[in-house]
């Protein structure tokens, strides 16, 4: 098997863990945040080279990383393949983003250290394809925001009944697949159970309670970097696809769009801007598990495209709300703020990174939602009609908050709300990567078109047959802004 030309997926994993071990002993705050904003950035370009390693190799196919785990376990432990390559430095960039947005003014309340070892745990579950490994790392990382709230005395009941429930699930419906082996199909009672899990760490409507509890008592930042890598649909894609039958993934379907309209729902007529923002990303994550039952290649590669966008889209509207927060505490959506004279360019970052997540023309979500919408179409019209409803309720609801946010009155102040140099720097990389993913689409589509081919594989080795098939080619010449 070749492996990659440097560790860099091992170094990811390991630079923060060092970073949050060095955060954790000191007493200045400010001192803490420049430590994790460079572990971070360190662990951002490791994820980067390991991407770029990969893609490369032109091979395309899974590469080990972890010489000692593999010679200790002969199994291939931590791995950068077709799904996790483009993952990696997403979740980086997300949790780099995080660290060094974070005003002053909330450094005592934000824990540098766990979010370091969130990041290492974060960069391990994303890059192990392994049950056990990703159910193991899936647990633990559930136990930071539980700490965090633990310290704050916040209410913990919500987030660690589904969080247990969780766990249980993953655990026993593991158990019953190891324990029936290759006999047959899968157990129902273990598909059900991993399902149950996996629905419930995606957050889809009843079960999401965990996340507007989570929102409202931990830090605005542990809620973002929770939420916005969207480790659910990570789940999904290797625990309940390569094993779950057809009806299975049509309900996953069914619960995601009804998910997806009652979130943007809740969204229109939400009053903190937080809550806002959970429903907002509840409606747009439970997008990318619609391309779960599609199983096709367009339909699928239309879901991973969107994953990246809602991933890095999200991020930005979530840290600019955030931002704001800092500056004039949490923003009451039945009032005008009247930001726009004294943050213009939060405004218009603002705009970009929410009309982005809806498909905006110019930015990376445009390739991504008719994807996903041609995708679903090809399954019925109906799916396909629900995924533009969806979308147009939340760009509807997108404006919304940005009236009240930055319109409707002149806001007087005696201190200055001008944005700083961090928070520049931050979201003009996020918008940077919103249009450059737009203008040039194709390397993104490409390796999500790889990473759907080789997820279809692993359900149905029938993909590698000469049959109709999508191709790459076909994905662009159906795609009326590239003709």
């Amino acid at each position: 098997m070749n492996t990659l030309h440097l560790p860099w997926l091992e170094i990811a994993v390991l630079l923060p863990l060092v970073g949050a071990v060095i955060t954790h002993f000191m007493t200045q705050s400010d001192t803490a945040r420049k430590v994790a904003v460079v572990a971070s950035a360190l662990t951002l370009l490791a994820a980067s080279a390991a991407w770029l390693d990969f893609y490369s190799l032109r091979t395309f196919e899974a590469h080990d990383s972890w010489d000692l785990l593999e010679t200790l376990t002969n199994i291939d432990v931590l791995i950068v393949d077709e799904l996790s390559a483009p993952l990696l430095p997403m979740t980086a960039i997300i949790y780099f983003l995080t660290i060094l947005t974070t005003q002053r003014t909330k450094a005592n309340r934000f824990s540098f250290s766990w979010t370091l070892v969130s990041l290492s745990l974060a960069m391990a579950t994303f890059s192990c394809r392994l049950p056990w490994g990703v159910i193991t790392l899936l647990i633990l990382s559930a136990g930071i925001p539980l700490l965090e709230l633990r310290r704050r005395e916040k209410p913990t009941g919500a987030y660690l009944f589904h969080m247990v429930v969780m766990a249980i699930l993953l655990v026993f419906g593991q158990l019953i697949l190891q324990w029936q082996g290759d006999q047959g199909a899968p157990s129902l009672i273990a598909v059900l159970a991993l399902m149950g899990a996996v629905l419930i760490r995606s957050g889809v409507f009843p079960l999401h309670c965990w996340m507007t509890d989570l929102v409202e008592h931990a830090t605005f930042g542990t809620s973002i970097i929770t939420f916005t890598p969207m480790a659910g649909a990570y789940a999904a894609f290797r625990l309940v696809l390569p094993i779950a039958p057809d009806w299975a993934l049509r309900s996953i379907v069914v619960i995601s769009l009804t998910t997806a309209l009652y979130a943007v729902g809740m969204a229109l007529v939400q009053r903190d801007s937080r809550r806002f923002f959970c429903f907002l990303l509840l409606s747009q994550s439970s997008l990318v598990l619609v391309g779960l039952e599609m199983s096709t290649p367009m339909g699928l590669t239309g879901s991973l495209c969107v994953w990246l966008t809602i991933g890095l889209a999200m991020t930005g509207l979530g840290l600019i709300i955030r931002s704001l927060e800092a500056r004039s505490g949490r923003l009451n959506l039945t009032d005008y703020h009247g930001l726009y004279e004294h943050v213009p360019s939060f405004a218009a970052f603002y705009l970009v990174t929410g009309l982005a997540s809806v498909g905006f023309p110019g930015t990376i979500g445009f390739v991504s939602l008719e994807l996903l919408i041609e995708g679903t179409s090809q399954r019925g019209v109906l799916i396909g009609t629900i995924v533009i409803l969806a979308s147009a309720l939340c760009g509807i609801a997108i404006m919304h908050g940005y009236f009240h946010i930055f319109t409707g009155k002149h806001h007087r102040t005696s201190i200055s709300l001008a944005s700083r140099g961090s928070e520049r720097f931050a979201y003009l990389l996020l918008v940077s990567l919103i249009v450059i993913g737009g203008i040039v689409p194709q390397p993104s589509v490409s390796t999500r078109y790889h990473a759907a081919i080789e997820l279809l594989r692993h359900r149905d080795p029938d993909i590698n047959k000469p049959e109709p098939q999508v191709t790459e080619n076909q994905i662009f010449s159906n795609n009326p802004s590239h003709r």
